[in-house]
């Protein structure tokens, strides 16, 4: 079960199940973002720009799709796998966001510079999710 609720102006996502629900965030961030890397290679190759760096969101979201299942499927190494996916989702975030700001003076809206955006949203959501995932397991470890 899901408890949305605002506090001091930002919205507090708690969840009754913290242990289960990470790995599963993990794979939906991933395949969005193989979503929007093959959407991404497929529609440059009908502008004719074709270009292998249109499937790097793909990439990384095929090391989040990978983590999260053996995440699901291992107690033992969830926790050092979930750290790994954060890592991953924080230079997913990174990567594109230092890419956009240092092209701000001459940015057009292209496809490319769409697919950045929406993998550092993606990967920006995640990273939030797993942060908070984190307080939350912190704070049910220690009323324990």
């Amino acid at each position: 079960m899901i408890n949305l609720t605002l506090v001091s102006g930002i919205w507090n996502l708690e969840y009754e199940i913290w242990n289960n629900y990470m790995p599963s965030t993990t794979i939906v961030s991933g395949i969005l973002l193989i979503l929007i890397g093959i959407a991404g290679y497929i529609f440059s190759i009908f502008d004719g720009n074709t270009s292998l760096t249109a499937l790097i969101p793909a990439a990384f979201g095929f090391l989040l799709v990978i983590l999260g299942i053996i995440a699901t499927s291992s107690e033992d190494l969830r926790k050092h796998l979930m750290h790994t996916a954060v890592i991953v989702g924080v230079i997913g975030f990174l990567i594109p966001t230092a890419r956009l700001i240092s092209q701000m003076n001459n940015l057009k809206i292209s496809l490319a510079v769409l697919s950045q955006a929406l993998m550092a949203l993606v990967c920006l959501f995640y990273v939030i999710l797993s942060i908070q995932s984190f307080v939350n397991a912190r704070r049910n470890r220690e009323s324990i």
